[in-house]
């Protein structure tokens, strides 16, 4: 069998179970024969269960092989799976129980308490509680509802699909839903390779992907399924770290990984000697998104890493942009042109599209089936334009058909009538040697509205204080028009980032409009 002739894990578990299909963070390692037949059993329990093609369930698990055999069991009864966040309460937990419909809820053993509450809110069943590990009082045991089911390839296979929800960041979460496709489940996961054919990845043996982020952000599960239905290796990190991510990369030998800035940030500021201990030369994709990433960052990333390093700009909702190394070089700050299944749009308020060159809201249309937030019509409404759908960010598209980002929408400082972007002056602040990471937004202000607020952790071993925001205001100076600088600059011993490097911004800004209605 040709490595590259065959697309799809189960497929490939089937043809050769030996392969070695992914590496839990503790180093346990699973073959591909093992992994399907425990995913085999499951869909068998699951249809025991009551379960049919378009019902749901949710896993409330760490990474690793626990939540990939619900993924495989899910994709392949014609199920939607949705993964939880496991930072979220009881509470939290339930409402995306509730709302997805989940006839089941697997919850590993690290997150019991708060998995049960979660149960309790949704008003789940005692049947559709599963627990993962080691027993939790009122939920089945996983190894005990799989025992009497065999390992065999089950009936009436049909597609599944993933039901990830938004992080929420205005009111609670949605899910993010597309209808279900009726294909065969090795078709639907042969057609959803051609994301990686978007980066030019092989197929094939003798590659291994690296997961450094929760498989509960769309992108990290995306990106690692697409590896395995690749034939790839895929190995899992449960708490990132930077010298950790090299070892693992030396010593699987990794080719492709999915990561975010502030991992770049973490491994440039490691000492040489730490760095040269390790041979990342196997790197050929080293893939960034989920949030700007400051120009020297990834000038010193490419220096390390060489040719590897691409970006992407996407949303769970569908669609995205690419930018290679060479495109990076050509159009520096670009998050790339349109993926072949995308198209981009930029609107002014009005919903008009704007000249090339002008700054607008930026709105994506992928071929394939449209999405709806489950249960928010009005939300849904709201995000579209004609076919085409906004996150809410803002940029511009050049001559070439390259894709500037600016900012949010929500994120527009207003000084003076003057729209000001924080990320502009966040790229340049990060770009600084005693600054780790840094958010701009706009506070109150009785004369102009607003005025420009950073707040920064600064590196390891660096001071806070008067004398760090003078040098850092300093390094402004001929970068920035006077108008961009911050009028005051405060300091966080850790900037509040999803795992996935999303920053929660509101966490930071809201306190200093309490009381005040916020000028945007």
């Amino acid at each position: 069998m040709s490595d590259a002739a065959v697309l799809g894990f189960w497929k490939l578990a089937q043809a050769d179970p030996e392969w070695l299909a992914c590496v839990d963070p503790d180093g346990t390692e699973h073959r591909a024969g093992a992994l399907l037949g425990r995913a085999n059993r499951l869909v068998h329990a699951l249809r025991g269960l009551g379960l049919r093609t378009g019902d749901g369930i949710c896993g409330l698990t760490p990474n690793g092989s626990a939540g990939l055999t619900l993924y495989l069991a899910a994709l392949q009864a014609g199920l939607y799976y949705t993964p939880i966040n496991w930072h979220l309460t009881g509470p939290e937990i339930g409402h995306i129980v509730a709302d997805s419909d989940a006839k089941a809820l697997f919850v590993h053993e690290r997150f019991a308490d708060e998995g049960r509450s979660g149960a309790d809110a949704a008003g789940l069943p005692e049947q559709g509680r599963v627990a993962v590990g080691r027993p939790i009082p009122g939920f089945t045991d996983l190894d005990a509802l799989i025992a009497g089911y065999p390992p065999v390839t089950p009936e009436d296979r049909t597609a599944g699909l993933t039901m990830h929800y938004t992080s929420g960041t205005t009111g609670r979460p949605k899910g993010v839903r597309r209808a279900l496709t009726g294909l065969d489940p090795d078709m639907a996961a042969e057609l959803g390779t051609g994301l990686f054919g978007f980066f030019g990845i092989e197929a094939g043996r003798g590659h291994a992907h690296l997961v450094t982020s929760p498989t509960y952000h769309t992108a990290v599960t995306q990106f690692s399924t697409t590896a395995l239905h690749m034939g790839h290796t895929v190995v899992y990190m449960d708490r990132w770290t930077a010298e950790e991510t090299l070892r693992l990369v030396d010593a699987y030998r990794v080719t492709s990984t999915h990561m975010v800035p502030t991992h770049f940030k973490r491994m440039l500021r490691l000492p040489a000697q730490e760095r040269a201990r390790y041979d990342v030369s196997s790197m050929r994709w080293l893939i960034h998104g989920a949030a700007p990433c400051p120009p020297a960052v990834k000038e010193a990333m490419v220096a390390w890493w060489g040719d590897c390093v691409y970006e992407y700009y996407a949303a769970t909702e569908g669609g995205g942009t690419i930018a290679g190394p060479d495109d990076w070089r050509t159009h520096p700050g670009s998050v790339g042109r349109p993926w072949p299944i995308t198209e981009l749009l930029i609107a002014d308020d009005d919903g008009a599209e704007v000249p090339v060159g002008t700054t607008g809201t930026v709105y994506m249309k992928m071929a394939g089936p449209s999405f709806e937030y489950k249960g928010d019509r009005e939300k849904t409404r709201a995000a579209r334009l004609g076919g085409f759908f906004t996150l809410g960010d803002m940029g511009h598209v050049d001559a070439d058909g390259y894709l500037y980002l600016s900012d949010r929408t929500s994120d527009v400082i207003i000084s003076g009538g003057a729209n000001i972007y924080p990320a502009e002056i966040e790229n340049e602040l990060m770009a600084h040697p005693d600054v780790m990471d840094v958010a701009v937004f706009g506070v109150p202000d009785d004369d102009w509205g607003e005025q420009v607020k950073a707040i920064v952790e600064p590196a390891e071993g660096v001071a806070p204080g008067p004398e760090l925001a003078r040098r850092l205001l300093d390094s402004l100076e001929g970068r920035l028009s006077r108008m961009k600088w911050p009028r005051s600059i405060d300091f966080i011993e850790e900037m509040p980032r999803e795992p996935n490097g999303k920053l929660i911004k509101r966490r930071l800004r809201d306190p200093y409009w309490e009381g005040r209605t916020h000028a945007i």
